[in-house]
């Protein structure tokens, strides 16, 4: 039993490191018009908007009920955040400060807990077999790519490090070795919570998507470039999703 715990947590360990992979792009690029900002915001919508609702769909496998009422509790939190940091003129993280500082906090926060549900299901999955856990687990450090990417394309055109912009998408991913571990172990205890986790991230990656990254994206690009950058990036992430899937 020790050693099949010790695989579980080294197997998703795994997808937390994966997450930094999105931001080795931005290792190349030395400069960002502001324009770049908006399109960046437009295509983190898109990447989390298509993501949510692929958590949606697979929560209501287990549970429309659970799933839905996940959805609300992840709203109100998220709300709640919001309120939390407006208080607070002096937030910081890294090099930001002030607003652009609050919005980093709430996407990688909002991702973080995106994060706890995805832990669960590597750990769920894995006490149906090695081969079905190795399967989720794959699946999920790739998935895990494109949203350390939305990570970054919100991170980096304001100032933080490519470098830095990785660690904290993996820091995003944290829970999930973390929670797989529990996870594999009771799993049974485990399953029924799976899709209230689910949707609440869900929820609130809608919200942040809605409320945050659309409004700033039309302040620095105009509203076409913005809803083209966001279909295409959702576009691209169910067509990634499905393609993952099957």
């Amino acid at each position: 039993m020790e050693s099949q715990v010790l695989a579980v947590f080294v197997y998703a360990s795994i997808t937390a490191v994966a997450t930094g992979v999105g931001a080795l792009p931005f290792a190349f690029v030395r400069s960002f018009p502001r324009s770049w900002l908006g399109i960046g915001n437009a295509i983190a919508a898109g990447l989390m908007l298509a993501a949510s609702f692929g958590l949606i769909y697979e929560g209501v496998n287990y549970s429309l009920t659970r799933t839905m009422v996940g959805v609300v509790i992840g709203l109100f939190f998220i709300l709640w955040s919001h309120r939390f940091l407006e208080r607070y003129e002096d937030v910081s993280l890294g090099s930001l400060n002030g607003l652009d500082a609050r919005k980093a906090l709430l996407i990688v926060g909002v991702m973080t807990l995106h994060s706890f549900a995805e832990g669960v299901g590597v750990g769920v999955s894995f006490g149906g077999g090695i081969a079905f856990g190795l399967f989720v687990t794959i699946a999920i450090a790739v998935h895990n790519i494109p949203e350390g990417l939305a990570i970054s394309l919100v991170l980096v055109p304001r100032g933080v490090p490519w470098w830095k912009a990785g660690l904290w998408s993996i820091f995003s991913s944290l829970p999930q070795p973390l929670m797989a571990v529990p996870a594999f172990l009771f799993v049974e205890w485990f399953k029924p919570v799976l899709p209230a986790g689910l949707g609440f991230a869900a929820g609130a990656m809608i919200w942040m998507a809605f409320s945050e990254l659309i409004p700033d994206a039309l302040e620095d690009v105009d509203a076409g470039v913005v809803a083209t950058s966001i279909v295409l990036a959702s576009a691209a992430m169910v067509a990634f999703q499905v393609l993952l899937g099957g």
